[in-house]
């Protein structure tokens, strides 16, 4: 193909080739340049949305730019070092509690009920060993992942506090429910125990079925657990008696009182007042003979008290 140019009327002639090649080659120098234009335009434009708008960038292309990444694990690291240390502090707290309730249950629970409650304790017991994840300032895996990571854990940890605090309440409140105080507020001395001896009115041998606190007429006597009152009157041995009902089982009677403040049908509190110490009924003097039964069946009160830790 050829093509002819005249500059004017005086002008030359000029005339013109083009061939396949020259086409071709010059569409091909054309979409280079084309894109070479959309490669700058493209990059320059990410530059740009990097530097002044990150999320428009992160959004179009997942692109950050340093100073966004440096911000990013900066966050990231406080995060995580927050959350490390509110682990520690739960983990903290599980071993005072831990301290705590291994102290009150020394204290507080009588060597039968002790035994009884952690028998088995060292029976057939198994499972793989898993050592505690230690807590590392090394960051071993990706912020994001480090992070969500330490959010399960603690997350779990927290959940595991919560069901043994929920144990332990239920454990001591069961503790507390059960006859274990001691029924008499002040000085005392225990005059007679459970079980066979000489009786004191006829010298023959004869059952004991509680305990015999010695003290002063007038001195307090005191419920050893929540319950009811199901009997406040007067009987020829007991003389004034009250008896009282608790949980799983367990009941109690309070005797030769010279004085009753609770009557039948009474709630009474753990600690509450019944009566007065008194010589009334089969008697030589004063005192409070104190009965423990579970289940309608007679126990020795060692058994529940305190008397019988140590």
């Amino acid at each position: 193909m050829q093509f002819m140019w005249l500059s004017g009327p005086t002008g030359t002639v000029r005339t013109f080739s083009i061939t396949f090649r020259t086409v071709a080659s010059a569409a091909t120098v054309l979409a280079f340049a084309l894109m070479f234009i959309g490669f700058l335009l493209h990059f320059v434009g990410f530059k740009i949305a990097v530097e002044y708008n990150p999320d428009l960038a992160r959004s179009i292309g997942g692109v950050t730019s340093e100073a966004e990444q440096r911000r990013m694990e900066a966050t990231y690291r406080e995060n995580l070092d927050q959350l490390r240390m509110s682990l520690q502090s739960t983990i903290n707290e599980i071993r005072q509690l831990e301290t705590m309730k291994n102290r009150f249950m020394e204290m507080a629970t009588p060597t039968g009920l002790r035994e009884k409650m952690y028998r088995g304790r060292d029976e057939n017991k198994g499972g793989p060993f898993i050592a505690p994840r230690p807590f590392s300032s090394v960051f071993r895996l990706p912020l994001d992942k480090e992070f969500d990571q330490s959010q399960s854990e603690f997350k779990q940890t927290t959940e595991a506090v919560q069901e043994l605090k929920g144990r332990w309440t239920d454990q001591l409140d069961w503790l507390l429910a059960l006859p274990t105080g001691i029924p008499i507020n002040g000085e005392f001395r225990v005059s007679s125990g459970f079980g066979i001896r000489n009786d004191p009115f006829t010298g023959h041998l004869a059952m004991h079925e509680g305990l015999d606190f010695t003290a002063s007429t007038g001195t307090p006597i005191l419920a050893t657990a929540p319950g009811t009152v199901t009997r406040s009157g007067w009987d020829h041995g007991y003389g004034n008696v009250v008896e009282v009902v608790h949980a799983d089982g367990f009941a109690t009677r309070y005797a030769h009182m010279s004085a009753r403040i609770v009557k039948e049908g009474d709630i009474v509190t753990r600690g509450a007042q019944l009566g007065l110490v008194g010589s009334t009924g089969r008697s030589t003097g004063p005192h409070l003979h104190y009965e423990v039964f579970r289940r309608d069946r007679v126990i020795n009160p060692i058994q529940v008290l305190p008397l019988g830790a140590g």
